[in-house]
């Protein structure tokens, strides 16, 4: 049970996938001007990030494995991804009009948010177990959900404050995103960490 903390908090904090593996900063930097926005990718990313680490593990594991075809496995992960994401979108925008607007193009670009394929490279290489794999994916999904909320709280704070013209819009955001970067790098000395 331990472990499965370790690696909770190891796919969250430790290694952040957007602040310290750099892994999804498309919608890091494109979603996150409002709250309910960056929200709302995040808990759309969460999900495509667990089904799509379900059933990768599953078609390697269950049939790729047994028939001979491990070759195959990077063509049906990014099968089993887009067929995740395209159901997410027509999901989400049924259930709220205003989310899909607010996440325009970015939704779709899930697809090919390299976070995705990223998490199922990376639970495959690790050889992680079915639980193993889940847990860890679900606090990647965590860890991306916060890191876009803290980045929008901050960008609104600073859309309203008196920023130097040098520095306003892109050039404070990035530097921001560096700043955070560097505060949860400063949590890579935790023993346990996985990866």
């Amino acid at each position: 049970m331990v472990h499965l903390l370790f690696l909770f908090f190891g796919a969250a904090i430790v290694n952040n996938f957007v602040l310290v593996r750099f892994l999804g900063l498309c919608p890091f930097l494109g979603v996150s001007n409002k709250i309910s926005a960056a929200f709302g990718m995040g808990v759309a990313t969460t999900i495509v990030l667990m089904i799509t680490s379900l059933s990768c593990f599953s078609v390697n594991n269950y049939l790729l494995v047994p028939l001979g075809l491990t070759s195959l496995d990077l063509i049906m992960d990014i099968v089993v991804i887009a067929v995740t994401v395209q159901i997410t979108e027509i999901a989400v925008r049924f259930i709220s009009r205003d989310l899909y607007e607010a996440l325009g193009i970015y939704l779709p670009l899930i697809t090919t948010n390299c976070i995705v394929l990223g998490l199922v490279l990376l639970n495959q290489a690790l050889a992680f177990s079915l639980a193993e794999s889940m847990v860890f994916t679900f606090g990647a999904g965590f860890g991306f959900t916060l890191v876009l909320l803290v980045f929008a709280a901050i960008r609104e704070r600073l859309a309203i404050s008196d920023v130097p013209e040098p520095f306003k819009n892109t050039s404070i955001a990035l530097i921001t995103a560096g700043l955070l970067s560097l505060a949860f790098m400063g949590f890579a000395g935790f023993s346990g960490s996985a990866a």
